[in-house]
């Protein structure tokens, strides 16, 4: 897990705090060689990675090529430090018994402080802002008119598609402020869904917050949501939630957030949409291509903020990662259930 990102670089501490965590008789190794924690995790594994797995019972890396499994004949659990699975559910993930865990959720506080700062971005004009300022104008115009696209959270309705550890963070943040939730998840809501603890100094939920289900519950959060964030694991069902007929559907001066993938999203259908000027914006972390090529005409719209993958990007990954790995080892020699234990055919 020795991310070549400085950000994402493993404090000495962590191979300490884990080895802590160990029960007696059981060795850690840590592979020094530099890998790539982006997107699911790393493609590709080297001979001396596949040399120390040969045996083992446990990984811990970004994502799980096929090739390791395949070597490592011996492993009972296999750990990613990405939340993001696609990559790893190879043939051989679906045909084995090992048990694979993800980190989903400890990327959730910064990924929901991004999808708050786009909805204030756009909620309080801060495009309209920036365009003055690089035109050097003192421009209150767009402000003050009858059209002024500014509003209060509390006069806003947030639909969130996918409500797992990223959309619940979000969900909590949008509440604390006064906003309005409509969440809408895979599998029928419990009532418990509908409770969420508050943000520290915040307030209960209420009655702002509504879990949502199947394609009434689709329909309703296209219609009724002044911001739609994108929130969902890519999985065949999730893969173009967002397309043309969807963004149609959706309110006037709705803004689009995506920090989940790009491919749950028509990029075609919603560069329309905000050409059109019906749509009053978007903020895009994630895209169906990645690095974003220079001619793609996302890049050219005023009404777009684009920042580069890196909605999940904190100081903070390593205390949650090394909490969320050493209460699993504890669980895995007690063999109690697993935090973040993935489900391979539903795909997170």
């Amino acid at each position: 897990m020795a991310d070549r990102r400085p950000v994402w670089a493993m404090p000495d501490w962590v191979p300490t705090r884990i080895r802590e965590a160990l029960p007696d008789g059981w060795e850690l190794q840590v592979v020094d060689e530099e890998t790539d924690g982006s997107g699911d995790g790393a493609a590709r594994v080297s001979e001396g990675l596949l040399d120390k797995v040969r045996g083992a019972e446990a990984y811990f890396g970004y994502g799980v090529p096929a090739e390791l499994l395949r070597a490592g004949s011996s492993l009972g659990w296999v750990h990613s430090g990405a939340a993001g699975v696609g990559s790893s559910l190879s043939s051989a993930m679906l045909a084995s018994p090992v048990l694979f865990t993800n980190s989903a959720g400890i990327h959730a506080i910064p990924m929901s402080e991004t999808v708050l700062a786009i909805i204030l971005f756009f909620g309080r004009g801060l495009d309209l802002a920036v365009a003055s300022q690089h035109r050097k104008a003192w421009d209150k115009e767009p402000f003050y008119g009858a059209d002024s696209p500014l509003r209060e959270l509390s006069e806003t309705t947030i639909g969130v598609v996918g409500f797992g550890g990223i959309g619940r963070e979000v969900a909590r943040r949008v509440l604390a402020l006064g906003g309005h939730v409509l969440a809408l998840k895979r599998t029928r809501p419990r009532p418990t869904d509908a409770r969420l603890e508050p943000v520290v100094g915040g307030q209960a939920s209420g009655e702002r917050l509504e879990v949502l289900h199947g394609d009434a519950g689709r329909r309703r959060l296209l219609w009724e949501s002044d911001v739609i964030v994108l929130a969902a694991p890519e999985t065949a069902s999730t893969r173009g939630i967002l397309d043309a007929p969807a963004l149609a559907s959706m309110r006037d001066g709705a803004v689009v957030v995506n920090v989940a993938r790009g491919r749950l999203l028509d990029e075609g259908a919603l560069v329309a949409e905000l050409r059109s000027g019906r749509l009053r914006g978007a903020g895009l972390d994630v895209f169906a291509r990645e690095p974003l090529p220079p001619e793609d005409p996302l890049w050219s719209l005023p009404n777009v903020l684009i920042t580069p993958h890196v909605s999940a990007v904190t100081r903070g990954f390593w205390r949650r990662e090394s909490d969320l790995i050493c209460e699993n080892i504890r669980r895995y020699v007690r063999g109690e259930p697993l935090l973040n234990l993935v489900d391979k055919h539903a795909g997170y």
